[in-house]
């Protein structure tokens, strides 16, 4: 496959691995974003996509392996340049997470208003700029009660770029989204992202949008990187894990029961405990 790895790297991850406590989530995961590229992490429930996420953010540290973001090795960095790194990146959170008390303006205007000295008539104009490139610029004054899902999940994207991030994570951005908005959500992560040239790190479960915006997709299970290609390498992978996820199938490498050490039928028969 034709991995990222020629191209510079804005996030890099080597052999990481984290655990809480004595139960490890992450086995040894490597993988790249190459700086203006979008990149997807899918797996199923459970599998570290969110921890992955909170590493790269500084909320959690590994338990060995390197993990750099924009040259910055992020464990080793203390709380000013924590602070500095976070404020190259954002997130755009699974359900927007906007300010309930603030309107739409507010909401976009807050990290502006946050991280720089800038004078409300600039502050004004951006925000103006930010919900203009999501479409809603004529939604400015209204509360977030007002909103329908998908006009929500927009305005909480021109908030997550409203600095001009160098990296931008996205936890599922596509979750429930009717048709329209997931479509216009999708296309927005990549015009956004290459109107910014940023790098984009979206985990997702929503495989066939994923494809039509990402330009390489890591799988995760179990806390290892099992598979991983461009769109075109995944849709014609044969393999059955990737097959499996991709179509959403029962049977497959991964079982439709949890495991167990006696049979359904010993179970019923009472020869040993479940």
């Amino acid at each position: 496959m034709n991995t990222p790895s020629n191209a510079s790297s804005l996030v890099d991850l080597r052999d990481l691995r984290f655990g809480y406590g004595a139960t490890d989530v992450l086995h040894g995961v490597t993988l790249k974003v190459p700086r203006g590229k979008v990149v997807a992490i899918m797996g199923g429930s459970g599998c570290g996509k969110t921890t992955l996420m909170r590493l790269i953010g500084g909320q959690l540290k590994p338990k060995s392996g390197q993990l750099t973001v924009c040259g910055e090795s992020v464990p080793e960095l203390d709380r000013t340049g924590l602070y500095a790194l976070r404020r190259r990146m954002s997130m755009l959170f699974q359900f927007g997470a906007l300010f309930t008390d603030m309107s739409v303006f507010d909401n976009v205007a807050f990290p502006m208003r946050e991280h720089t000295e800038l004078p409300e008539v600039i502050i004004r104009d951006l925000v103006s700029m930010k919900l203009h490139a999501v479409g809603l610029r004529g939604a400015a004054q209204l509360m977030p009660s007002e909103l329908s899902g998908g006009m929500a999940r927009r305005v909480a994207l021109a908030r997550a770029v409203a600095l001009d991030p160098e990296l931008m994570l996205y936890d599922e951005p596509f979750a429930g989204l009717d048709p329209i908005s997931l479509g216009v959500i999708g296309q927005l992560i990549r015009r956004l992202n290459d109107a910014l040239g940023a790098s984009s790190i979206v985990v997702t479960h929503d495989v066939q949008e994923s494809l039509k915006i990402v330009d390489y997709i890591y799988f995760l299970s179990e806390g290892k990187v099992v598979a991983e290609g461009t769109p075109a390498e995944i849709q014609a992978s044969t393999d059955p894990w990737v097959h499996q996820f991709m179509w959403g199938e029962a049977d497959g490498p991964v079982p439709f029961q949890y495991a167990t050490n006696n049979t359904y039928e010993q179970a019923l028969l009472g020869d040993q405990g479940a």
